[in-house]
């Protein structure tokens, strides 16, 4: 009876243990790392599609039922969640994933935002105070949220705690390789017009410019008169291409193409982004087709 009595006191302080840990993400390339980091000791639910604009998200039942099952949230954060995810998390009465909870993990926390900005109005579009929120095309970020989501792993499920640090130096690994190889693209110096600022991290990372934007601020739609200013300036700046994802910019961007001749490139926003060659698995493979179809560009 003792024996059994101590045996049961050292599982009690090494913490609860799961058959899996549930883990809901807010957005498809955090869904792709939290596979990559717990493998087959989690279960990943992914709220919104890849073919959704992540700005403009509506609170469903079925979202509120994940998070209700779930021990681990996590979430882009930078206020690109903010139309729904607070609604969610009150909704589902799960203490686990409230605010200030260890199952509460906002990935920006993790990475050094750019783009902020201290007086912010309506007039100015759908700016983001805290930071540009589009912080997935960033490699050095992406460890960071890595590392963010390994550790918010171990601490809830302690005994497998060494398992998502394994993981977490292969992720490391194999980023590590991924860099050398996109960083002898034809990528640095070329200079592109944008639909949304959307690219802001990855022409830091690897040193190209965003010299215009089809949308005047951000969420404003272009006028005509907007879109004829923007000619002139391709005119007479002659970037290497318009460059638009899945989700934005197609019309506006083959009507200045047509008008300029300077050509458009089409690039996934997101993990599983729905493209004429198919679609992309993981992050690795997302970033594979944005930077591939960057450095083809002549």
């Amino acid at each position: 009876m003792l024996r059994l009595l101590c045996i049961l006191s050292l599982l009690l302080l090494a913490g609860p243990v799961y058959a899996k840990v549930n883990i809901v993400a807010t957005l498809p390339w955090i869904g792709s790392l939290a596979k990559d980091i717990g493998r087959d000791r989690v279960e990943v639910s992914v709220l919104v599609r890849p073919s959704h604009d992540p700005h403009y998200v509506e609170a469903r039942p079925s979202m509120i039922l994940a998070l209700r099952k779930t021990h681990i949230l996590l979430y882009n954060g930078l206020d690109l969640e903010a139309g729904y995810l607070q609604v969610l998390v009150e909704s589902s009465r799960n203490p686990r994933v409230q605010p200030g909870m260890p199952g509460n993990v906002d990935c920006s926390r993790f990475i050094e935002a750019i783009g902020k900005e201290e007086n912010v109005d309506r007039a100015m579009g759908d700016i983001h105070p805290l930071g540009n929120p589009h912080y997935h095309f960033s490699p050095d970020n992406i460890l960071r949220v890595a590392e963010g989501i390994a550790t918010a792993l171990a601490g809830i499920d302690v005994q497998n705690g060494a398992y998502y640090k394994a993981n977490l130096d292969a992720f490391r690994k194999r980023l590590k390789k991924k860099q050398k190889e996109w960083f002898k693209l034809p990528v640095r110096g070329k200079r592109f017009i944008a639909f949304h600022r959307l690219f802001e991290y990855l022409a830091r990372d690897f040193g190209f410019e965003i010299i215009g934007y089809i949308e005047p601020r951000p969420g404003i739609p272009p006028s005509t008169a907007h879109l004829q200013r923007l000619a002139g300036l391709i005119e007479q700046e002659n970037p290497d291409a318009i460059l638009i994802t899945t989700n934005y910019g197609r019309r506006e961007a083959r009507w200045l193409s047509q008008r300029t001749g300077v050509k458009t490139i089409v690039v996934p926003h997101e993990v599983g982004a729905a493209m004429p060659k198919g679609s992309t698995e993981d992050w690795f493979g997302f970033m594979d087709r944005v930077l591939g179809a960057i450095g083809e560009i002549k």
